[in-house]
């Protein structure tokens, strides 16, 4: 690797002196890097500033929690560019190199020491009276819930134009394999393997108890109809961007064609993941 992108979490101490620990080392070793912090929630103008220096480069490297990495991974937009996370955050499914290991395992990579694993992500898209008003590319799940006051949401759901059911509940979660440790975890959902091609849908506290969360195909095409009485409805994607829903509007998912790309260095193993981010096994 010759350019490396290093994204810090913005207003974390430690984070910005690690990055710049890792500026100096990579630097030692002949690696061109760009650093700087992740300022994807920064708006000027009521626009976002962009998390990624648009510069070519062979690697981006993360260094926060997974919400550090979703917003990086939202910038990247369709940019190929593989990512590497490093977790100084609690859970950390996505950033998956510890701190103690950090340089071990950087020194791994650069030696060549990995393997690239290709996320699914999901692009949804609000039609409302026949105009696209909002669309978003998620790496985790698009949300559907509704404000703490309302009443329960209606959502018509269809699948590749075949009618599903009709869910009243506090929402719907539509996950991805990556997503399916996140809020679908949360409310019952089941873990997907990451690199599965694989659409979860999970109903928030349903109505019906028989409503339970399904697991369709990754190319499935899902649109989700308001009807005309829904109020204080919002969608959120990732849990970080989203916008308020209007009666009738109607709500596409599908496969994004632009997968995220994650660098998976040797020593890390999903099912150690699962074990001691979950707790697997411990009285």
């Amino acid at each position: 690797m010759e350019h490396i992108i290093v994204i810090y979490k913005r207003g974390r101490r430690e984070a910005a002196d690690l990055a710049q620990r890792l500026v100096l080392w990579l630097k030692r070793k002949g690696v061109q890097v760009t650093a700087q912090q992740n300022m994807a929630d920064v708006r000027i103008s009521d626009k976002p500033l962009s998390a990624l220096p648009q510069v070519q480069a062979d690697a981006v490297l993360v260094l926060g929690g997974d919400g550090t990495l979703l917003s990086v991974a939202r910038q990247l937009d369709h940019r190929a560019i593989p990512i590497l996370g490093v977790n100084l955050g609690g859970l950390g499914f996505l950033t998956e190199i510890s701190r103690e290991r950090c340089f071990e395992d950087l020194e791994q990579v650069l030696e060549g020491g990995y393997d690239i694993e290709e996320r699914m992500r999901l692009t949804v898209t609000i039609q409302r009276e026949g105009q696209t008003v909002f669309q978003q590319t998620v790496l985790n799940d698009a949300v559907i819930n509704k404000g703490a006051l309302a009443r329960i949401v209606d959502l018509y759901t269809s699948i590749d134009e075949s009618y599903l059911t009709h869910y009243r509940a506090d929402g719907l979660i539509v996950a991805t394999p990556t997503g399916s440790t996140a809020y679908n975890l949360s409310a019952g959902g089941p873990i997907v393997y990451p690199t599965a091609q694989a659409v979860i849908l999970t109903p928030i506290c349903p109505f019906a108890l028989t409503n339970r969360p399904i697991i369709l195909p990754g190319t499935a095409r899902i649109r989700v109809d308001l009807d005309d009485r829904a109020q204080d409805v919002a969608l959120t994607c990732d849990g970080q961007v989203g916008c308020h829903l209007a009666a009738n509007d109607t709500i596409h998912i599908r496969v994004s064609p632009y997968p995220l790309r994650l660098i998976k260095p040797a020593s890390t193993d999903y099912f150690e993941i699962l074990r001691t981010k979950l707790k697997w096994g411990q009285a």
